[in-house]
């Protein structure tokens, strides 16, 4: 009798009942996606039918035309905001957490694993019980009402602290620093050219998750941009699906245009996602 106890995962081959059970999920997943998309091509008749449609019609450009179009809602500059913000957001965690992370896993100092333990408390703290303090701060720095208030509170996270302290720990060994501190390399010299090319795996994961988080981020956003003239693509859906009447096509019209961004993404960088996740595994 064949044991698969001791074999790696990549030394597996998948049978019949493996490659089945993918495609299920993987229908039972992409079939919103898709249902959204229908939606999104219908006419209002269309969408009340009963039975439901479940072949795209032709309106999409006319719906999409009308989600652009509608001045309330500023669909267009809010694609380019949530761009902007999830880019800065995105590129300050990285850097940061990077940064955070290899003071955490390679420098010694004092109060280095009490102060570790404060940034993974913080995970446990709900962004609500925060709003109203964060929202006093932007006040008093005069950047409510603004895509600055936005941005600022996603610079770093303590999740992407934790998660590069712990990739550097396995991916960089002690003596490949003491090395380069032996030949006269800074902090920043070996931060920028032994830690950032061993963690590039980890950086990937972490990039897409943060860009992700940030481009879907909807609460924080709303506090901050609702009823301005620069909402995020988040902010903007929300004023779609407002008023007494929604009319639903052009709503999942303008949730799919939101979405197509992030699926791009994701199949563009899915590798190195899984890249990361088992070298981070394998190294653990």
């Amino acid at each position: 009798m064949t044991t698969y106890a001791n074999r790696a995962p990549q030394d597996t081959r998948g049978t019949w009942v493996t490659y089945l059970g993918l495609s299920l999920v993987l229908l039972f997943s992409a079939f919103p996606v898709y249902w959204m998309f229908v939606i999104s091509t219908s006419t209002d008749e269309a969408v009340a039918a009963s039975p439901p449609a479940l072949i795209p019609g032709a309106q999409f450009l006319i719906n999409a035309q009308e989600v652009f179009t509608l001045n309330e809602v500023y669909f267009a500059a809010s694609l380019i905001n949530s761009v902007l913000v999830s880019g800065v957001i995105t590129a300050a965690t990285l850097f940061f957490c990077s940064l955070a992370g290899f003071a955490f896993a390679k420098l010694r100092f004092k109060g280095r694993n009490a102060l570790m333990v404060v940034v993974i408390l913080t995970l446990t703290v709900p962004n609500q019980l925060g709003i109203v303090a964060l929202y006093i701060v932007m006040g008093k720095l005069g950047w409510n009402g603004t895509l600055l208030a936005v941005i600022a509170p996603g610079l770093v996270s303590a999740f992407g602290v934790f998660y590069m302290r712990q990739f550097i720990s396995h991916a960089v060994p002690d003596e490949l620093v003491e090395s380069a501190r032996i030949d006269g390399a800074l902090t920043l010299r070996v931060y920028w050219n032994i830690v950032l090319p061993a963690i590039r795996p980890a950086l990937a994961v972490l990039g897409l998750l943060t860009f992700v988080m940030a481009w879907n981020d909807f609460q924080w956003p709303l506090i901050q941009l609702n009823g301005t003239d620069f909402p995020t693509s988040m902010v903007a859906l929300s004023d779609l699906a407002s008023g007494n009447y929604v009319i639903y096509r052009r709503v999942l019209a303008g949730a799919f245009m939101a979405t197509v961004p992030l699926i791009v993404l994701l199949l563009i960088g899915g590798r190195q996602i899984v890249r990361g996740i088992m070298e981070g595994a394998v190294k653990s």
